[in-house]
């Protein structure tokens, strides 16, 4: 008979030793981890990962050398206000949208400033950990060392669900252990350098991203009419182009439909609303832009897990 892990038992202490040693590091210093964990060698590689908050109380400027070995792999968890300059190059200047990855390679320079609440992922990536990735992707090693170099942000709902996935395992200290941190980072490089080195082939296929600065009069139009009942048309004028090419485009550049995109900022801003305000959850839906707290209460589970009213007594409780 095959033994799955759902079969083998846990005991509470088995839960409560996971708990307390949380695969994912707390990041003290943006982009940076200042020693491997207890049980990383060089002959049993793994992906570092860290998270790294902000609580937006006022900006805050980072900067970072680049570490002389390693490749950092951001995720965005949520949506945040802030410039990035990559090798002193700006690349966002605005509201960086969640699930958005972007990669820096080794010795590169990165600085941000941010001027909202922040939540991101950084996994902390080896020469090692490439090479194996590669062969696995390839059936063949690699020729050198692997340098992706390219750091243009990249949407990818795979990537960003991989990266939730870690995010929340390690919020609800789910005794999922090392194991799953592993497996799941290792996936997400793995994901990483197979767009890297397909990428020249996919571009000439799909159609170009948005620009970011039209991407960024999207999303402040979309900021300033969470409230109000705004469709496709109304979106893409805001960008200045046609519904058919504004839609091809923007989900090129984010890995999400527009109107995806509408609800996980009106889930966001009802979240934020369900903490600061005193708010009921009608109102706070009414608030948002739905049409009815039953709506609201459907598009908040699909995308937080959880109804409004449950997800608040828990947000509360955690305060």
């Amino acid at each position: 008979m095959t033994t799955t892990l759902l079969d083998l038992p846990v005991s509470l202490a088995d839960v409560a030793s996971r708990r307390a040693a949380s695969p994912i590091v707390a990041e003290q210093k943006w982009r940076r981890h200042d020693a491997l964990p207890a049980d990383a060698s060089a002959r049993h590689p793994r992906v570092i990962v860290a998270r790294w908050t902000h609580a937006g109380d006022a900006p805050l400027e980072v900067t970072n050398e680049g570490s002389e070995t390693d490749h950092c792999i951001g995720v965005n968890l949520t949506c945040a206000a802030l410039t990035f300059d990559h090798a002193g190059r700006r690349l966002v200047h605005g509201r960086l949208t969640a699930g958005a990855v972007q990669v820096t390679a080794p010795a590169v320079p990165t600085k941000a400033v941010f001027t909202s609440t922040a939540d991101v992922l950084h996994l902390f990536v080896s020469q090692p950990v490439l090479a194996e990735c590669y062969e696995d992707l390839f059936q063949r090693a690699p020729a050198g060392d692997i340098v992706l170099d390219d750091p243009q942000l990249i949407r990818d709902p795979v990537l960003e669900r991989l990266g939730q996935a870690l995010a929340v395992s390690q919020s609800n200290d789910a005794a999922l252990g090392k194991m799953f941190t592993d497996s799941v980072s290792l996936a997400m490089v793995s994901r990483v350098v197979s767009r890297h080195f397909a990428g020249a082939t996919r571009r000439a296929r799909e159609a170009a991203p948005l620009p970011q600065w039209r991407m960024n009069r999207v999303i402040e139009f979309v900021e300033a009419h969470l409230a109000e009942p705004i469709g496709l048309a109304e979106i893409a004028a805001s960008a200045g182009l046609t519904r058919m090419h504004f839609a091809a485009q923007f989900r090129r550049a984010t890995g999400v439909r527009p109107h995806e995109y509408l609800l996980r900022r009106r889930v966001e801003h009802a979240q934020h609303l369900l903490v600061t305000s005193k708010h009921n959850v009608m109102d706070v839906a009414l608030s948002c832009g739905f049409r009815s707290q039953a709506h609201f209460t459907t598009v908040f589970k699909k995308f937080v897990g959880e109804t409004p009213h449950r997800w608040k007594e828990k947000a509360n409780d955690a305060r």
